[in-house]
């Protein structure tokens, strides 16, 4: 075994001091409170830009940054949005979603933190996000109840958003039409003629909060006619997907509603495979309109999703922020629109 010999301890050196305010006034030539004014990007108070290029420059110069702590004392409340992670695999589309609000809560001058989603879970959780003293916290998903809004606001929590099919009390609400999104993928299978129906229902854990209302709407999409809706529970996995393509001519199906366009397009594959033409033996649809799906031979038909612009929801933050007494807004966020393409 050879052994790593630890390398010798550090000669003690003078401890830095730590740059402050009063210093960068000083380098820059200003006030404190100019200082104050320009690293917080307050628009209220007019400042000429050389001024404020000096004041930045001189606070790269000296390595100088505004203490969080103590910019929340001032302001009564922090500037942390926190956004647990989704305790869901999430796709190209929400991370794009992600981004786009991150930018947009920038520009308000509010920090986005994303949290782990390990370990804890329910009002659980809440406390440990209620930990970090957040001015407003935006849950994706179903994890979080009434008494988790309850425990967040007590923190200090001014605005507490969720995303979801489903309003939880207290909170301000950004719903999405899980329902519509199956019904509507459902709905054109029937009228391109398809009446054996199966509708995927991904096995990985999380996922349930959008497939079960999704599956929900494809079974009210053909309710009343002469369709059937056939419920196909389906892990994320090739062999999965061979094992579902090989039982696939004794199920009676001829077409199917992936889930999202990731599962079709495992799906399909595993049809291929297994000597089916589509669209001819099973018309396929997705949801996302994945670029990849536009790539596929045939291409693959998918119902487009519209999440909320992330300046319209940073925006509804901001204004949660500054009225916390009011009262939770309700807001449909979730276009849907079915895009026809050579595999249905």
């Amino acid at each position: 075994m050879v052994q790593i010999p630890n390398p010798p301890s550090p000669e003690p050196s003078a401890a830095r001091s730590v740059p402050t305010s009063a210093d960068v006034a000083r380098l820059a030539g200003v006030s404190r409170a100019t200082v104050s004014y320009v690293l917080n990007n307050a628009d209220a108070v007019r400042i000429s830009e050389p001024t404020r290029r000096r004041v930045r420059e001189a606070a790269r110069e000296l390595g100088y940054v505004p203490h969080a702590a103590a910019r929340s004392l001032r302001a009564g409340h922090s500037r942390m949005v926190l956004m647990p992670a989704p305790s869901f695999p999430a796709g190209p589309l929400y991370s794009r979603f992600l981004t786009e609000l991150q930018w947009a809560l920038g520009r308000l001058d509010y920090t986005v933190v994303q949290y782990g989603t390990v370990g804890a879970h329910g009002d659980e959780a809440a406390r440990a996000w209620a930990e970090l003293r957040p001015v407003a916290v935006l849950v994706p998903g179903a994890d979080l109840g009434p008494r988790g809004v309850e425990i967040l606001k007590r923190s200090g929590a001014r605005a507490v958003l969720t995303l979801g099919p489903e309003a939880v009390e207290g909170a301000h609400a950004l719903l999405t039409d899980q329902e519509g999104v199956g019904r509507g993928a459902t709905r054109h299978l029937y009228d391109r003629g398809r009446r054996g129906i199966g509708v995927v229902v991904p096995a990985e854990r999380g996922l349930d909060v959008f497939s079960a209302p999704r599956l929900a709407g494809a079974r009210e999409a053909v309710s009343g006619t002469d369709a059937t809706v056939t419920e196909l529970p389906l892990a994320y996995d090739e062999r999965d997907a061979a094992r579902l393509a090989a039982r696939w001519r004794p199920l009676g199906l001829d077409a199917v509603f992936a889930y999202n366009d990731e599962y079709a397009m495992l799906l399909m594959r595993a049809l291929q495979d297994e000597g089916l033409d589509i669209p001819g033996d099973a018309a396929v649809i997705g949801a996302d309109d994945l670029m990849l799906g536009r790539l596929l031979r045939p291409r693959l038909s998918t119902v487009h999703l519209e999440l909320p612009a992330g300046r319209d929801l940073a925006a509804l933050v901001d204004r949660a922020v500054h009225d916390p007494g009011a009262a939770p807004e309700r807001h449909k966020v979730l276009g849907a629109t079915v895009v026809h393409r050579e595999s249905s």
